[in-house]
């Protein structure tokens, strides 16, 4: 059974979470032939391993504080803080805190 994505036109709720942040999961909120948005929702010590994705992809924290690594270094996202990777860069996340992310991923870039 798929997941029901947004649709052209649909408003798209990406609030902060606050209290049902630890009762939440991670969440594809639109798939298209050239773009995926999702709502990655991420638990206080939690992480996801580096890896890359073929696209560009931003990142932007909409709630908490996550530990981000890419090109070599670390930094430290905050609500209201967003980054841009290049597709193709491995890049890993650390939740230091209950964090909730936009995730945004071009699909098909470079083609």
């Amino acid at each position: 059974m798929s997941l029901p994505h947004a649709s052209s036109g649909q408003l798209i709720d990406i609030r902060p979470l606050g209290k049902q942040l630890s009762s939440t999961t991670s969440r594809a909120i639109l798939k298209t032939p050239g773009m995926e948005l999702m709502r990655m929702v991420l638990a206080a010590g939690k992480s996801v391993a580096e890896h890359q994705v073929p696209g560009e992809i931003t990142i932007q924290c909409l709630e908490g504080r996550v530990e981000l690594t890419a090109h070599g270094n670390s930094q430290l996202m905050r609500a209201g803080d967003m980054v841009y990777l290049q597709g193709g860069v491995p890049h890993a996340l650390h939740a230091q805190e209950g964090t909730s992310l936009l995730v945004t991923i071009l699909l098909g870039a470079g083609k």
